[in-house]
């Protein structure tokens, strides 16, 4: 198997479960800092590449992290709740 994923042409990179956890961190960063540009200026096959590419890193860290720290503030009722001071950072 390529260790890159290949749609047609699009070459979307390296798939996500042949990452460690530091290169999954490093590349979900910079997907999520490179999101605005691309929604704001991107082509359409931009944006759908780039929507891919984040729905694959994501998932993989879902599945790595299903017991990742979930901030109160985060959640539906957290959200109702929230009073105007109060932090959405998560407690240990």
């Amino acid at each position: 198997m390529n260790e890159h994923d290949e749609r047609g042409d699009t070459m979307t990179g390296v798939d996500p479960g042949r990452l460690d956890d530091q290169q999954l961190m490093k590349e979900l960063e910079t997907i999520h800092r490179t999101r605005h540009d691309t929604l704001l200026y991107g082509s359409n096959d931009a944006l759908r590449a780039h929507n891919e590419r984040m729905a694959q890193l994501e998932g993989e860290y879902l599945r790595r992290n299903p017991r990742r720290l979930v901030a109160a503030g985060r959640t539906r009722e957290g959200a109702r709740e929230r009073g105007c001071g109060e932090s959405a950072t998560p407690r240990a």
